[in-house]
Formats: C-alpha cells, sequence, structure tokens
C-alpha cells in the first residue's frame, strides 16, 4: 500500500505499473533529468509516478532490494517504497534509500550533479556526510 505522500501526488500524475514498463520509464525519466540510468537497479517493481508538477517520483518494488554498484564498491538498499523530489540533474529529499558505510546504513537524502564537466553525482546523507562518484559507475550494465 502507497504512503499517504503518493497518495497525495497522484492526481495528475503519469503512474506505470508492471516491471518491464516500469523500468523503461524510469530509465527515460533518468535520461530526461540529465542523470545515470543506473540509478534504480530495482526488480519486481509494481508501480512508477511522476508527478511532473509538484517535481514528484515515486517507485513501488514487491520486496526490498541491496545493490552492489561494483565499480565504486557502494552497496545501496532500496525500500519497497522509494520517493524524492526531482529537478534537472537533482533529487532531494529522497526517502528509502540506503548506503552501508563501514557497519553503519545511513540514508541517502539527496543526490545531484553540482558541475556537470566534472563527469561526478554526489550523493548526501542524513548525517551530513557527502560523497562524489564518477556518474559512469551508475550507468545501467
Amino acid at each position: 500500500m502507497a504512503s499517504q505522500t503518493i497518495e497525495s501526488h497522484r492526481q495528475g500524475a503519469e503512474i506505470h505499473h508492471g516491471d518491464a514498463v516500469c523500468k523503461k520509464k524510469i530509465s527515460e525519466f533518468l535520461t530526461e533529468l540529465g542523470l545515470p540510468n543506473g540509478l534504480f537497479p530495482l526488480d519486481d517493481i509494481e508501480e512508477f509516478g511522476y508527478n511532473r508538477s509538484a517535481g514528484f517520483i515515486w517507485i513501488i518494488q514487491k520486496k526490498k532490494k541491496e545493490h552492489n554498484f561494483k565499480k565504486i564498491k557502494q552497496v545501496v538498499s532500496y525500500a519497497t517504497e522509494v520517493t524524492a523530489m526531482v529537478e534537472k540533474g537533482k533529487m532531494t529529499k529522497i526517502t528509502g534509500v540506503k548506503t552501508r558505510e563501514l557497519l553503519l546504513w545511513l540514508s541517502v537524502i539527496d543526490m545531484y550533479i553540482e558541475d556537470p564537466s566534472s563527469g561526478k553525482l554526489t550523493f548526501k546523507t542524513g548525517t551530513g556526510l557527502s560523497d562524489s562518484f564518477p556518474l559512469a559507475a551508475f550507468e545501467l550494465e
């Protein structure tokens, strides 16, 4: 069941259902924002929604997933529900995404490309820590 935040953004949103359609639409959406199309390597996606006027997206998947971005040796956990506010080159107020640092799981709250010529994507956690990685690490394999 979708959260209240998602429910409040359904009206006027583009909503897609089914794993194959959602994967395609998420990839197109990320490309449109100038972000790497492999940021959400999810399986069994039930729903993807994008409310353009509010700048809000959501992804609902059947079960939580952990993914290892091998090029940068980072493990990321995606909850069954992922949401974010979006604009060109960035996502803010992200929910449902965590990264493992040593033994701790830290919530990723923002990701952005500060300088497109740098070829780097910066991730910021709820603790205020941030780290930048090459965009190529997040392209679909």
